[in-house]
């Protein structure tokens, strides 16, 4: 359920310098290759770990029913507007008493409607994320995420070294979030 690459927010230059320095380079010339590297290796962090890094708009498109419902990505931060779609595509934003949100202490985003107005789908557009910039990542995250931009940028030429670190999962299984479907 990841984004696609090109969606991720600007990575800073010291994120790019800090896999220059654990792969041991001295040059700026791969900052191009380092920086997709890293875009990999973060969306590959947010599957594993069930778990959006850094806050973003979400929107989900979920049956219009009076039932809670979760929404798809995790941690919830905030829900920022309901839409109403009726089948020819026409949306209608829904009134604050037209449905009810919760977000419980495990960041996990619920909404039901509190009536039915004839839509067969709502659209949920909300904030997700751990946090709000690179910097704020727990250190765990970030260290897995460098590790395995670092074994990318090794790996590069299609030699293999065995596969990825298991250093890399051991950083980030303490935040990974198994859903049940």
């Amino acid at each position: 359920m990841s984004f696609p690459i090109a969606d991720w927010p600007e990575l800073p230059a010291a994120l790019i310098a800090e896999v220059r320095d654990f792969v041991r380079i001295d040059h700026q010339a791969d900052d191009a290759a380092i920086d997709a590297f890293l875009r990999s290796a973060a969306s590959l962090c947010e599957d594993f770990t069930g778990q959006m890094l850094l806050v973003r708009s979400v929107t989900d498109i979920l049956p219009a029913r009076q039932a809670w419902q979760k929404l798809k990505r995790l941690p919830v931060q905030s829900i920022i507007s309901v839409e109403l779609v009726a089948a020819d595509g026409t949306a209608s934003v829904l009134a604050v008493e037209d449905y009810a949100v919760d977000i419980d202490s495990e960041g996990i985003g619920w909404i039901r409607l509190r009536r039915s107005d004839g839509g067969s789908r709502i659209r949920v557009a909300y904030m997700s994320g751990l946090a709000t910039d690179w910097e704020e990542l727990p250190a765990g995250l970030r260290q897995g995420i460098v590790r395995m931009a670092g074994y990318f940028y090794a790996n590069r030429d299609g030699v293999d070294a065995g596969g990825p670190p298991s250093a890399v999962t051991a950083l980030w299984r303490p935040y990974r979030r198994m859903r049940m479907a």
